[in-house]
């Protein structure tokens, strides 16, 4: 690494400082050959080595600038982290390596200009955009005189030649973008960890060696034995052990796109990961990736996974419990350099389209992986062209298996239309997992179905009340917060709410408190919006559902009856006083309507999915953002890789996120410590991590209304929190308004 004293006419990559005053250099040489070197090695994966390492080799050059090199030896007195980070004000030092590329290799050079210009910033747009931030490429590429106070340097000649490669985006124009983006992982990831390797001896010796997924089976296999020694013998855990054995028969089959439909309570997340760990081990995989697409729900899974692999397991996601955390997991995390990974869809797939460093990171790490994708239907219809196009080549160019685990199957296989134009570009030859899904089903049957005499005619709120109320035990799942609101406030006294009004912990605790009242044959009433449908394992004899998707129909029946207790549970969907909200829910409900019409004498049945994701997409923009028309290059490598990032979002965060005062207890006064904390001594990981918990996202009509009122205060910049005293957080509803906020089409003049 060429550690030596920070003098001498040597070119310098970083500096630290030993002591009080002892600055050691680090080689800009060294450092250069070193992340060329490992570059090369992380795209080995996908035959892009040589592409790579000249990304590594070049990605520095405006560092031999003598106005670079004029700075960084005069920067003493900055802290050890930044002397890799680029801050306004310091000298351009990553846009001469890219007119560099371009002037050596041509046109594609612009390939290895995109990663060069982008390795601090982020990847960059090829122009301007009249909505785009940040500079972009074309215009980088013109500033001639970066690259000509460089060159003016003593250059080693060895640091200068890279021979050219075939120019052969796997994929052809379709596949450019991703490929961009994978060499640009294997670049800024090759770049982090040779900066600490000099910056922080101590932190690159906790990237030691991650245990083998091979070695992962035996305490797999041991504690699935287990889990059979102490299951009882009922037909509902006969279906679950044959559902593992045909995980394990089916995992020896060639790599590629596979699907396992299984109905709700089949026991897919441990079944699942016997058929990925030994898929992965057969055809010399290097992780299982298991996505999920709630953070309310990631953590259960990742502690079933946590028991049997133990640090092995990584989790990834914005609401991770930093005491859940080891130094080495938080690491892994970074690049996902572990065996196994537990992370939400949002932040897979706005990984795969991403522009910024942090995000890009991991994704040459996917690369020969098995991705489980966790009810899998739940992929957002308006990205959903986008995110078929790139699962597609991940499985024939990047070596992935994706598993697509969903009690209801998604329509996503290839479509045209009449003309022979293409209506989706699927996932075509997926294989199932289970031999006979429809026997399967029939086997599983736990629940009665029952529709409305009149699908069109909607219930009154109190009717409805009295009527669930009957029952003593039973969840009624609603639309929106407001019904949930609206339907909580005629139940019977107790009766439990749950809704994204409350906070991460709060709705944590009620979660258990439920499920300690089933297991003891306590009488519970709930009433939840949606999130209770994938992935809580809830099991009432009685379940309510409003009208919605069909999808959403089926989750919620598999939080009745869940283990076979009862010879059938009972599933009432009704139709509530107000329509779902405009968009993709009242499609949903309209299409449901429409099948439902057709082959309501079993609502449930397999063939309905199909033919209700049908209906559904097709009613759908599957790419409303045009992410492919900012993606595909043009014949001069024009691509807009960060105006794509910023379109593609699975959830969009509209509104502010606001901390509440929630206490557990009377004696909990964790909130107000944290709160303190954050205002004497402002934002760090581990406590943003922890007031991740006590936050709830509010409309920005609300929010408005919340700081006229005073009910606000702003106790960080740009981070807010309700005022200590106010009585906005309710105990049982969460966050509770005085008023509702306007529809958009009230706004209508």
């Amino acid at each position: 690494m060429g550690d030596s004293p920070i003098e001498g006419g040597a070119a310098v990559a970083h500096v630290r400082c030993e002591g009080d005053s002892d600055w050691i250099t680090h080689s800009l040489h060294a450092h250069l050959r070193s992340v060329g070197n490992i570059a090369g090695r992380s795209a080995s994966g996908f035959g892009a080595q040589a592409w790579a390492a000249a990304a590594g080799q070049w990605h520095d050059l405006g560092k031999f600038n003598a106005e670079f090199q004029a700075y960084i030896r005069n920067a003493s007195g900055f802290e050890r982290e930044q002397a890799h980070v680029e801050v306004k004000g310091r000298v351009d030092h990553s846009t001469a390596g890219a007119i560099y590329a371009v002037a050596q290799w041509g046109l594609p050079g612009r390939v290895l200009a995109y990663l060069i210009a982008g390795h601090h910033a982020g990847l960059p747009d090829w122009e301007k955009l009249e909505s785009g931030t940040g500079g972009s490429l074309k215009e980088r590429l013109a500033r001639r005189e970066l690259l000509d106070q460089a060159l003016a340097a003593d250059i080693p000649a060895e640091l200068l030649e890279a021979e050219q490669p075939a120019f052969q985006p796997p994929g052809g124009k379709a596949g450019f973008a991703l490929w961009v983006r994978m060499l640009f992982s294997c670049l800024v990831d090759a770049d982090f960890l040779d900066t600490e390797a000099f910056m922080d001896g101590g932190k690159a010796d906790l990237r030691s060696q991650q245990p083998d997924l091979a070695s992962l089976l035996a305490p797999f296999d041991a504690h699935m034995k287990q889990l059979a020694r102490r299951a009882a013998d009922t037909p509902v855990n006969r279906l679950r052990a044959g559902i593992l054995r045909n995980c394990r028969d089916k995992a020896s089959h060639r790599p590629g796109l596979f699907s396992l439909t299984v109905p709700t309570g089949g026991g897919k997340t441990l079944s699942g990961m016997a058929f990925a760990l030994e898929h992965a081990v057969a055809h010399g995989k290097r992780r299982v990736i298991h996505v999920i697409p709630y953070t309310s729900i990631i953590e259960q899974t990742a502690k079933v996974f946590r028991d049997i692999f133990g640090e092995a397991v990584i989790e990834h996601h914005s609401s991770l419990d930093p005491e859940l955390e080891t130094a080495r997991s938080r690491l892994a995390a970074e690049n996902w350099d572990a065996p196994i990974i537990v992370t939400t869809s949002v932040q897979f797939f706005e990984s795969l389209f991403a522009a910024r460093t942090s995000r890009c990171r991991k994704l040459h790490n996917i690369v020969e992986s098995v991705v489980i994708l966790d009810e899998a239907q739940l992929m957002p219809p308006e990205l959903l062209q986008p995110i078929l196009d790139v699962l597609n080549l991940l499985v024939q160019h990047y070596g992935v298996t994706v598993v697509l685990s969903t009690a209801t199957q998604p329509a996503l296989e290839s479509r045209k239309d009449s003309f022979g134009r293409a209506i989706l570009r699927g996932l075509d030859r997926v294989e199932e997992i289970i031999p006979d899904p429809d026997a399967l089903y029939a086997a599983l049957e736990r629940v009665r179905v029952q529709l409305p005499q009149d699908i069109n005619r909607p219930r009154d709120w109190d009717d409805l009340a009295a009527e669930i109320g009957r029952h003593q035990s039973v969840l009624a799942i609603v639309n929106t917060r407001k019904q949930a609101r609206e339907l909580h406030r005629r139940m019977p006294g107790g009766t439990i709410h749950l809704s994204a009004l409350m906070c991460g912990k709060h709705r944590s605790a009620v979660i258990a408190d439920i499920k300690e009242k089933l297991a003891n044959g306590i009488p519970v009433r709930v009433v939840s919006t949606q999130l209770v449908e994938a992935g809580v394992d809830l099991d009432f004899p009685v379940v309510y559902r409003a009208l919605a998707g069909l999808d959403s129909i089926a989750q919620a029946a598999g939080r009745c009856n869940r283990e076979g207790k009862l010879e059938r549970g009972e599933v009432f969907v009704f139709v509530p006083p107000e329509a779902p909200p405009p968009g993709l829910m009242r499609r949903a409900a309209s299409k449901a309507i429409s099948v439902l019409a057709a082959n309501g004498d079993d609502p449930l049945a397999r063939e309905n999915f199909s033919q209700f994701f049908r209906l559904f997409y097709d009613d759908c923009d599957l790419d409303k953002h045009g992410i492919e028309r900012l993606l595909t290059p043009n014949g001069e490598l024009a691509c807009q890789f960060r105006s794509a990032a910023r379109y593609f979002r699975l959830i969009d965060q509209q509104g502010e996120t606001l901390l509440v005062h929630y206490h557990a207890s009377e004696t909990d006064d964790d909130i107000d410590i944290f709160l303190g904390r954050l205002k004497q001594e402002g934002p760090s990981r581990w406590l943003m991590r922890k007031l991740q918990g006590y936050s709830v996202n509010v409309s920005e009509w609300h929010f408005k209304q919340l700081q006229q009122d005073s009910e606000v205060e702003e106790i960080w910049p740009g981070i807010w929190a309700q005022v200590a005293g106010t009585t906005i957080y309710d105990p049982v509803l969460g966050l509770a308004f005085d008023a509702e906020a306007p529809r958009a089409e009230d706004l209508v003049i």
